[in-house]
Protein backbone atom coordinates (compact mmCIF):
# COMPACT_ATOMS: atom_id res chain seq x y z
CA UNK A 1 0.00 0.00 0.00
CA UNK A 2 1.59 2.89 -1.22
CA UNK A 3 1.97 5.95 0.65
CA UNK A 4 1.33 9.69 -0.95
CA UNK A 5 4.79 10.83 1.07
CA UNK A 6 6.36 8.09 -1.25
CA UNK A 7 6.61 9.68 -4.13
CA UNK A 8 7.16 13.75 -2.25
CA UNK A 9 10.69 15.52 -3.00
CA UNK A 10 12.53 18.66 -1.93
CA UNK A 11 12.86 20.91 -5.41
CA UNK A 12 14.73 24.18 -4.66
CA UNK A 13 12.63 26.61 -6.40
CA UNK A 14 15.26 28.23 -8.54
CA UNK A 15 15.03 24.67 -11.05
CA UNK A 16 11.47 25.34 -11.56
CA UNK A 17 11.49 27.07 -15.09
CA UNK A 18 9.60 30.32 -15.30
CA UNK A 19 10.41 30.69 -19.04
CA UNK A 20 10.88 28.22 -22.09
CA UNK A 21 14.12 27.39 -23.62
CA UNK A 22 15.14 30.22 -26.18
CA UNK A 23 14.31 27.75 -28.47
CA UNK A 24 12.45 24.97 -29.07
CA UNK A 25 15.03 21.75 -28.59
CA UNK A 26 17.44 23.62 -26.48
CA UNK A 27 16.25 21.97 -23.44
CA UNK A 28 18.57 18.88 -21.87
CA UNK A 29 17.34 15.27 -21.82
CA UNK A 30 18.02 12.61 -19.10
CA UNK A 31 17.64 9.26 -20.57
CA UNK A 32 16.92 6.57 -18.10
CA UNK A 33 17.14 3.06 -18.74
CA UNK A 34 16.45 1.20 -15.75
CA UNK A 35 18.90 2.14 -12.79
CA UNK A 36 20.96 3.31 -15.95
CA UNK A 37 21.07 7.45 -16.61
CA UNK A 38 22.70 9.18 -19.43
CA UNK A 39 22.96 12.87 -19.21
CA UNK A 40 21.94 14.01 -23.00
CA UNK A 41 20.89 16.78 -24.60
CA UNK A 42 17.09 16.99 -26.42
CA UNK A 43 18.59 17.67 -29.78
CA UNK A 44 20.31 13.89 -29.21
CA UNK A 45 16.89 12.15 -29.60
CA UNK A 46 17.53 10.95 -32.90
CA UNK A 47 20.18 8.70 -31.69
CA UNK A 48 18.01 6.80 -28.96
CA UNK A 49 15.33 5.69 -31.55
CA UNK A 50 15.17 2.47 -33.93
CA UNK A 51 13.89 2.47 -37.18
CA UNK A 52 10.09 0.89 -37.05
CA UNK A 53 9.75 2.94 -33.71
CA UNK A 54 6.20 4.84 -33.09
CA UNK A 55 5.78 7.94 -31.37
CA UNK A 56 2.26 8.95 -30.20
CA UNK A 57 1.80 12.37 -29.79
CA UNK A 58 -1.43 14.33 -28.31
CA UNK A 59 -2.60 17.08 -30.61
CA UNK A 60 -4.72 18.86 -28.10
CA UNK A 61 -4.86 22.33 -27.88
CA UNK A 62 -4.47 24.37 -25.23
CA UNK A 63 -7.67 27.26 -24.68
CA UNK A 64 -7.24 30.87 -23.72
CA UNK A 65 -9.33 29.33 -21.01
CA UNK A 66 -8.85 31.93 -17.89
CA UNK A 67 -11.22 34.82 -17.56
CA UNK A 68 -11.80 37.40 -15.37
CA UNK A 69 -15.00 38.69 -14.37
CA UNK A 70 -17.32 40.69 -11.24
CA UNK A 71 -20.71 39.46 -9.64
CA UNK A 72 -23.31 41.57 -9.86
CA UNK A 73 -22.69 42.61 -6.59
CA UNK A 74 -19.09 43.91 -7.87
CA UNK A 75 -17.14 40.89 -6.18
CA UNK A 76 -13.84 39.90 -8.48
CA UNK A 77 -14.39 36.37 -10.03
CA UNK A 78 -11.66 34.55 -11.98
CA UNK A 79 -12.89 31.48 -14.32
CA UNK A 80 -10.69 28.90 -15.60
CA UNK A 81 -12.93 27.19 -18.08
CA UNK A 82 -12.11 23.14 -17.67
CA UNK A 83 -14.10 21.80 -20.44
CA UNK A 84 -16.36 23.24 -23.36
CA UNK A 85 -19.69 21.29 -23.53
CA UNK A 86 -21.15 22.70 -26.60
CA UNK A 87 -21.11 25.93 -27.89
CA UNK A 88 -22.92 27.90 -24.95
CA UNK A 89 -22.18 25.73 -21.54
CA UNK A 90 -19.04 24.39 -20.29
CA UNK A 91 -18.05 23.30 -16.68
CA UNK A 92 -15.95 25.88 -14.96
CA UNK A 93 -13.59 26.58 -11.53
CA UNK A 94 -14.27 30.00 -10.17
CA UNK A 95 -12.05 31.60 -7.79
CA UNK A 96 -13.81 34.70 -5.59
CA UNK A 97 -14.20 35.64 -1.85
CA UNK A 98 -17.77 33.27 -2.01
CA UNK A 99 -18.07 31.29 -4.99
CA UNK A 100 -21.01 32.28 -6.99
CA UNK A 101 -24.66 31.12 -6.60
CA UNK A 102 -26.32 29.07 -8.31
CA UNK A 103 -28.90 30.94 -10.91
CA UNK A 104 -26.90 33.96 -10.19
CA UNK A 105 -24.30 35.91 -12.87
CA UNK A 106 -21.04 36.82 -13.59
CA UNK A 107 -20.24 39.25 -15.73
CA UNK A 108 -17.75 40.30 -18.13
CA UNK A 109 -16.01 43.69 -19.48
CA UNK A 110 -17.60 42.91 -23.10
CA UNK A 111 -20.88 42.66 -22.22
CA UNK A 112 -21.37 38.87 -21.90
CA UNK A 113 -22.34 36.96 -18.95
CA UNK A 114 -22.31 32.97 -17.38
CA UNK A 115 -25.10 31.63 -16.07
CA UNK A 116 -24.55 29.36 -13.09
CA UNK A 117 -26.67 26.62 -13.53
CA UNK A 118 -25.37 23.95 -10.99
CA UNK A 119 -22.43 22.28 -9.64
CA UNK A 120 -20.61 19.19 -10.93
CA UNK A 121 -18.52 17.86 -8.89
CA UNK A 122 -15.94 20.44 -7.56
CA UNK A 123 -17.22 22.41 -10.76
CA UNK A 124 -19.56 24.93 -11.79
CA UNK A 125 -22.00 24.41 -14.97
CA UNK A 126 -22.47 27.68 -16.36
CA UNK A 127 -24.22 29.38 -19.56
CA UNK A 128 -22.58 31.72 -21.58
CA UNK A 129 -25.08 34.56 -22.50
CA UNK A 130 -25.25 37.92 -23.53
CA UNK A 131 -23.08 37.20 -26.51
CA UNK A 132 -23.25 35.79 -29.83
CA UNK A 133 -20.01 33.60 -29.67
CA UNK A 134 -20.05 30.72 -28.89
CA UNK A 135 -17.24 29.32 -25.98
CA UNK A 136 -14.54 28.93 -28.46
CA UNK A 137 -14.04 32.00 -30.21
CA UNK A 138 -15.59 34.03 -26.84
CA UNK A 139 -12.51 32.82 -25.41
CA UNK A 140 -10.21 32.97 -27.93
CA UNK A 141 -11.89 37.03 -27.83
CA UNK A 142 -11.94 37.72 -24.43
CA UNK A 143 -9.42 35.09 -22.64
CA UNK A 144 -6.16 34.84 -21.55
CA UNK A 145 -3.77 31.68 -21.39
CA UNK A 146 -3.42 29.70 -18.64
CA UNK A 147 0.04 29.41 -17.23
CA UNK A 148 0.56 26.66 -14.50
CA UNK A 149 0.12 27.91 -11.05
CA UNK A 150 4.24 27.58 -10.21
CA UNK A 151 4.94 29.81 -13.60
CA UNK A 152 4.97 33.25 -11.26
CA UNK A 153 4.13 35.76 -14.03
CA UNK A 154 1.67 36.91 -16.61
CA UNK A 155 1.43 34.81 -20.05
CA UNK A 156 2.87 37.35 -22.66
CA UNK A 157 2.74 37.05 -26.57
CA UNK A 158 5.97 34.56 -26.35
CA UNK A 159 3.78 32.19 -24.59
CA UNK A 160 1.07 31.74 -27.14
CA UNK A 161 3.32 30.44 -29.32
CA UNK A 162 5.52 28.82 -27.12
CA UNK A 163 2.89 26.99 -24.49
CA UNK A 164 1.35 25.19 -27.54
CA UNK A 165 2.70 22.20 -29.56
CA UNK A 166 3.76 22.27 -33.29
CA UNK A 167 1.18 20.37 -34.13
CA UNK A 168 -1.43 21.37 -31.70
CA UNK A 169 -4.96 20.87 -33.91
CA UNK A 170 -7.99 20.05 -31.46
CA UNK A 171 -9.17 23.00 -28.94
CA UNK A 172 -9.54 21.99 -25.69
CA UNK A 173 -7.27 21.81 -23.48
CA UNK A 174 -6.59 24.13 -20.04
CA UNK A 175 -2.86 23.01 -19.38
CA UNK A 176 -0.35 21.88 -22.03
CA UNK A 177 1.05 18.54 -22.73
CA UNK A 178 4.48 20.02 -21.62
CA UNK A 179 6.59 16.74 -23.21
CA UNK A 180 5.19 18.08 -26.98
CA UNK A 181 6.52 21.54 -26.21
CA UNK A 182 10.53 20.39 -26.85
CA UNK A 183 9.81 19.57 -30.49
CA UNK A 184 9.69 21.72 -33.55
CA UNK A 185 9.02 20.45 -37.18
CA UNK A 186 12.91 19.85 -37.72
CA UNK A 187 13.36 17.41 -35.23
CA UNK A 188 9.94 15.39 -36.07
CA UNK A 189 11.86 15.50 -39.62
CA UNK A 190 14.99 14.28 -38.45
CA UNK A 191 13.05 11.51 -36.68
CA UNK A 192 10.89 10.46 -39.70
CA UNK A 193 14.52 10.10 -41.45
CA UNK A 194 15.83 7.80 -38.80
CA UNK A 195 12.79 5.57 -39.18
CA UNK A 196 9.84 7.14 -36.96
CA UNK A 197 6.53 6.42 -37.69
CA UNK A 198 3.68 9.15 -35.95
CA UNK A 199 0.09 8.77 -34.82
CA UNK A 200 -2.04 11.18 -32.69
CA UNK A 201 -4.09 11.05 -30.00
CA UNK A 202 -6.52 13.73 -28.24
CA UNK A 203 -6.30 14.09 -24.46
CA UNK A 204 -7.51 17.34 -23.72
CA UNK A 205 -5.82 18.18 -20.09
CA UNK A 206 -7.49 19.23 -17.54
CA UNK A 207 -6.60 21.93 -14.01
CA UNK A 208 -6.63 18.71 -12.10
CA UNK A 209 -3.17 17.68 -13.61
CA UNK A 210 -1.63 20.42 -11.31
CA UNK A 211 -3.48 18.98 -8.07
CA UNK A 212 -1.40 17.35 -5.52
CA UNK A 213 -2.54 13.90 -3.84
CA UNK A 214 -4.01 15.10 -0.28
CA UNK A 215 -4.65 11.77 0.89
CA UNK A 216 -2.35 9.63 3.18
CA UNK A 217 -2.51 7.08 0.91
CA UNK A 218 -2.44 6.98 -2.80
CA UNK A 219 -5.22 4.32 -3.34
CA UNK A 220 -7.74 7.02 -1.54
CA UNK A 221 -7.14 9.82 -3.87
CA UNK A 222 -10.24 10.77 -6.54
CA UNK A 223 -8.75 10.93 -10.12
CA UNK A 224 -10.07 13.98 -12.21
CA UNK A 225 -11.64 13.05 -15.15
CA UNK A 226 -10.19 13.86 -18.57
CA UNK A 227 -11.81 13.47 -22.67
CA UNK A 228 -9.63 11.53 -24.79
CA UNK A 229 -10.19 10.17 -28.43
CA UNK A 230 -8.42 7.23 -30.25
CA UNK A 231 -8.51 7.17 -34.13
CA UNK A 232 -9.14 3.92 -35.79
CA UNK A 233 -5.83 5.07 -37.73
CA UNK A 234 -4.01 5.04 -34.37
CA UNK A 235 -5.02 2.11 -33.12
CA UNK A 236 -3.18 0.77 -36.86
CA UNK A 237 -0.65 2.36 -36.45
CA UNK A 238 -0.04 0.81 -32.66
CA UNK A 239 -0.66 -2.72 -34.73
CA UNK A 240 1.68 -1.79 -37.72
CA UNK A 241 4.77 -0.93 -35.33
CA UNK A 242 4.29 -4.10 -32.84
CA UNK A 243 4.12 -6.48 -36.19
CA UNK A 244 7.40 -4.75 -37.00
CA UNK A 245 8.82 -5.11 -33.96
CA UNK A 246 8.89 -1.36 -33.00
CA UNK A 247 8.49 0.34 -29.89
CA UNK A 248 5.41 2.92 -29.12
CA UNK A 249 6.90 5.62 -27.20
CA UNK A 250 4.23 7.91 -25.82
CA UNK A 251 5.16 11.70 -25.89
CA UNK A 252 4.05 12.81 -22.51
CA UNK A 253 2.08 11.27 -19.92
CA UNK A 254 -1.40 12.81 -21.49
CA UNK A 255 -0.66 10.26 -24.48
CA UNK A 256 0.14 7.73 -22.52
CA UNK A 257 -3.05 7.75 -20.44
CA UNK A 258 -5.29 8.01 -23.50
CA UNK A 259 -3.84 5.15 -24.88
CA UNK A 260 -3.83 2.37 -21.97
CA UNK A 261 -7.33 4.24 -21.36
CA UNK A 262 -8.37 2.76 -24.61
CA UNK A 263 -6.86 -0.40 -23.68
CA UNK A 264 -8.13 -1.39 -20.90
CA UNK A 265 -10.65 -4.38 -21.88
CA UNK A 266 -7.15 -5.66 -22.98
CA UNK A 267 -7.23 -4.38 -26.72
CA UNK A 268 -6.66 -1.31 -28.08
CA UNK A 269 -9.74 0.28 -29.15
CA UNK A 270 -10.78 3.39 -31.03
CA UNK A 271 -12.89 5.51 -29.70
CA UNK A 272 -13.66 8.34 -27.82
CA UNK A 273 -15.07 8.99 -23.77
CA UNK A 274 -14.05 10.20 -20.23
CA UNK A 275 -11.35 8.45 -18.70
CA UNK A 276 -10.24 8.66 -14.93
CA UNK A 277 -7.35 5.95 -14.93
CA UNK A 278 -5.19 6.69 -12.28
CA UNK A 279 -1.75 4.43 -13.23
CA UNK A 280 0.20 4.02 -10.05
CA UNK A 281 3.24 0.90 -9.10
CA UNK A 282 2.01 -1.97 -9.73
CA UNK A 283 -0.45 -0.94 -12.95
CA UNK A 284 0.11 -3.28 -15.66
CA UNK A 285 0.72 -1.66 -19.13
CA UNK A 286 -1.04 -2.79 -21.98
CA UNK A 287 0.02 -0.39 -24.69
CA UNK A 288 3.40 1.58 -24.22
CA UNK A 289 7.45 0.74 -24.18
CA UNK A 290 8.82 3.80 -23.68
CA UNK A 291 7.87 7.48 -22.09
CA UNK A 292 9.00 10.73 -22.91
CA UNK A 293 8.05 12.98 -20.60
CA UNK A 294 9.05 16.86 -18.56
CA UNK A 295 10.01 16.29 -14.55
CA UNK A 296 6.72 16.40 -12.51
CA UNK A 297 5.21 18.35 -9.36
CA UNK A 298 6.01 16.30 -6.09
CA UNK A 299 2.95 13.98 -4.30
CA UNK A 300 1.36 14.22 -8.38
CA UNK A 301 -0.44 11.61 -10.28
CA UNK A 302 2.12 12.11 -12.98
CA UNK A 303 4.95 10.88 -10.57
CA UNK A 304 3.20 8.09 -9.77
CA UNK A 305 2.52 7.57 -12.98
CA UNK A 306 6.07 7.68 -14.07
CA UNK A 307 7.16 5.82 -11.34
CA UNK A 308 4.40 3.13 -11.81
CA UNK A 309 6.63 2.68 -15.98
CA UNK A 310 9.85 2.83 -15.13
CA UNK A 311 9.87 1.61 -11.27
CA UNK A 312 10.34 3.69 -8.52
CA UNK A 313 13.41 3.35 -7.29
CA UNK A 314 15.08 4.06 -10.70
CA UNK A 315 12.90 7.60 -10.84
CA UNK A 316 13.55 8.68 -7.42
CA UNK A 317 17.08 7.93 -8.08
CA UNK A 318 16.78 9.37 -11.72
CA UNK A 319 15.37 12.88 -9.83
CA UNK A 320 17.95 13.30 -6.96
CA UNK A 321 20.46 13.18 -10.10
CA UNK A 322 18.31 15.82 -11.79
CA UNK A 323 18.19 17.96 -9.14
CA UNK A 324 22.02 18.07 -8.38
CA UNK A 325 22.94 18.50 -12.10
CA UNK A 326 20.58 21.33 -11.98
CA UNK A 327 17.67 20.16 -14.72
CA UNK A 328 15.08 23.05 -15.24
CA UNK A 329 11.48 21.39 -13.99
CA UNK A 330 7.89 21.35 -15.26
CA UNK A 331 6.17 22.63 -17.66
CA UNK A 332 9.20 24.66 -19.64
CA UNK A 333 11.47 22.73 -18.36
CA UNK A 334 14.06 19.78 -19.60
CA UNK A 335 13.15 16.32 -20.30
CA UNK A 336 13.37 12.51 -19.98
CA UNK A 337 13.27 9.30 -21.78
CA UNK A 338 12.41 6.33 -20.15
CA UNK A 339 11.70 2.73 -20.88
CA UNK A 340 9.05 0.53 -19.19
CA UNK A 341 10.20 -1.51 -16.28
CA UNK A 342 10.35 -5.13 -17.99
CA UNK A 343 11.01 -6.71 -14.09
Amino acid sequence: MHRTDDFDYALPPDLIAQVPAAARGDSRLLVLQGADRVDARFADLPHWVAPGDLFVLNDTRVLKARLLGHKTSGGRVECLVERVLHDKEALVHFRASHAPRIGSAVHFPDGAMLRVLGRAGGLFHVALEATPCTWLEWMEQQGELPLPPYIERSPDAHDEERYQTVYAQVPGAVAAPTAGLHFDAAMLERLRSAGVEFCVVTLHVGAGTFQPVKSEFVRDHAMHAEWYEISADTVAAVARARARGGRVTAIGTTSLRALEAAAEGGELKAGAGETRLFITPGYRFQVVDRLFTNFHLPRSTLLMLVSAFAGMASVRAAYAHAIAARYRFFSYGDAMLMDRETS
